[in-house]
């Protein structure tokens, strides 16, 4: 359930965010074809945006995205017209750790840390070649 998109470094990661979950495969355990619409998403406060969570709520996809302070400072000070806060689940929220590690351990490859690679499918390979080390590792 592995996706990647590569961008230049000046790239907000939450505008990439749709791309992102465009790509992933979710494997079924018996046969068929993998489903594309994950159970859940987890995110940190770089994709609190009303563009992700409309994407997610259309799609049907929970998540646990927490709020940015200035948009509940901002959401309170409207009142009753700006709306409801969004859920939190702070015990599935603290699970997001994991991908945390995922991406701090693909960084203990110098190829991935430094990226001299002049072109993205360049890099893009040598990312998913140190994620495949991690995995036979594993």
């Amino acid at each position: 359930m592995l996706s990647l998109v590569i961008t230049p470094g000046q790239y907000a990661d939450c505008t990439q965010f749709e791309s992102v979950m465009d790509r992933i495969r979710v494997p079924r355990l018996t046969c068929g074809r993998p489903r594309t619409k994950p159970d859940s998403v987890s995110a940190d406060k770089g994709y609190s945006n009303r563009r992700t969570r409309r994407y997610l709520r259309r799609r049907g996809i929970r998540h646990v995205i927490p709020e940015k302070a200035d948009q509940a400072a901002n959401r309170v000070r409207h009142g009753s017209a700006g709306g409801r806060p969004p859920g939190f689940d702070r015990d599935r929220y603290k699970k997001r750790n994991t991908v945390e590690r995922a991406i701090n351990r693909l960084k203990t490859f110098r190829a991935v840390a430094t990226r001299f690679d002049k072109r993205g499918y360049v890099y893009l390979g040598t990312v998913t070649a140190a994620a495949l080390v991690i995995w036979l590792r594993s």
